[in-house]
């Protein structure tokens, strides 16, 4: 009977020297790593290609010493894999622009009736993460954010529904446009597809 080597033991190897274990590592995943690529971008080159650099940044964060073992090796991979792709047609694709005057709907910022799967997996997180965003900031911020971006109203009309001046409309416009831009720093999000 052939025991297998856990993740984290081979891991520890390959840190240790052994660069044996990282090719043991890649055969390992190779096939669920590079199927899951696939279903992403749909072009076999192009996954080897991800699929290469996300052995390359696995095997960079090993020898820097920055990678936590806990129990969690292919989860991870598969992590960096998803970030490569997302970093993939972030740079090749550009944000649909909004151009609807219909109510306030934060997913009509990126309607697209042609998504694919890849562009449907970014979508869902772009919409996530712009969610969870402005649920953060300060609720006369929101307002004012849907109301100019969403509802494509004038900072008159804001100043009209609010009741404050145009001016402080104004500064709370920029203020959670500043706001967003530190949460999305922060929490290092990709809001492009």
């Amino acid at each position: 009977m052939v025991v297998q080597i856990e993740d984290s033991q081979l891991v520890k190897q390959y840190i240790q020297g052994d660069e044996r274990a990282i090719e043991a590592l890649i055969n390992r995943h190779n096939s669920r790593l590079t199927g899951f690529i696939y279903s992403k971008v749909g072009d076999r080159e192009l996954t080897e290609d991800i699929f290469q650099d996300t052995f390359m940044k696995v095997i960079r964060t090993l020898k820097k010493g920055a990678y936590n073992e806990e129990g969690k090796f292919l989860p991870w991979v598969m992590r960096i894999a998803h970030n490569l792709v997302i970093d993939h047609f972030r740079k090749h694709n550009r944000m649909p622009m909004y151009n609807s005057r219909e109510s306030y709907n934060i997913f009509s910022l990126l309607d697209d009736d042609k998504l694919n799967a890849e562009k449907q997996l970014i979508k869902e997180q772009i919409d996530s993460d712009l969610i969870k965003m402005i649920k953060e900031l300060p609720e006369d911020q929101q307002e004012v954010l849907e109301m100019r971006i969403y509802k494509d109203m004038s900072f008159k009309e804001i100043s009209d529904n609010t009741g404050v001046s145009i001016n402080t409309a104004l500064g709370r416009m920029r203020y959670a446009l500043i706001n967003l831009r530190k949460l999305v720093e922060a929490n290092n999000i990709v809001l492009t597809n």
